[in-house]
């Protein structure tokens, strides 16, 4: 069964997602892909995987890192999993580019190279925005480019995180 709640944060609304085990989603309001994956018959109801993770929201729109992250369980391929592990080793702080990403994609799956279009296309699908850093990468000159949650809301995350971005 998945369970979901929403959240108000500064950027606006957000919806979580949350199985027994995980946190399966995390989309703002209007955000591209919202709710992709989600099961119709998810049924409204704060647990206490969701609370926790509305706690680390609190944390994190206050400014601070949070020191505790609740388990994850984002639904994708393979490839998309892979994409998704490792954005969740860029630190609090820090981004990466796309083809950083990319070339880390590679070596994981033991391919000599990888398109950083098709990285960006699985960045661009991450279910649990935020706690799965999505927001962290830049273009290659440290440009921003696509978010689903929308070019505005990133900078606001970057800027949370004190990170420094070019605005084309």
């Amino acid at each position: 069964m998945t369970f979901t709640c929403h959240y108000d944060s500064p950027l606006g609304g957000i919806t979580l997602a949350a199985t027994e085990s995980g946190l399966c989603g995390l989309w703002f309001d209007g955000q591209k892909y919202f709710g992709h994956g989600l099961k119709e018959e998810a049924m409204t109801k704060e647990t206490p995987l969701l609370l926790q993770t509305r706690q680390w929201l609190d944390v994190y729109f206050s400014g601070q890192q949070p020191d505790f992250c609740p388990p994850l369980q984002p639904s994708g391929t393979h490839f998309q999993q892979t994409v998704w592990q490792i954005l969740s080793t860029i630190p609090y702080g820090e981004t990466r580019t796309y083809k950083d990403i990319a070339m880390e994609t590679a070596r994981r799956l033991g391919r000599p190279h990888m398109a950083a279009q098709a990285v960006g296309n699985a960045i661009g699908h991450n279910p649990i925005s935020i706690l799965i850093p999505c927001h962290r990468i830049v273009g290659s000159n440290g440009s921003l480019t696509g978010y689903a949650g929308g070019i505005s809301r990133k900078q606001s995350l970057l800027d949370i995180e004190h990170i420094p971005y070019y605005i084309k």
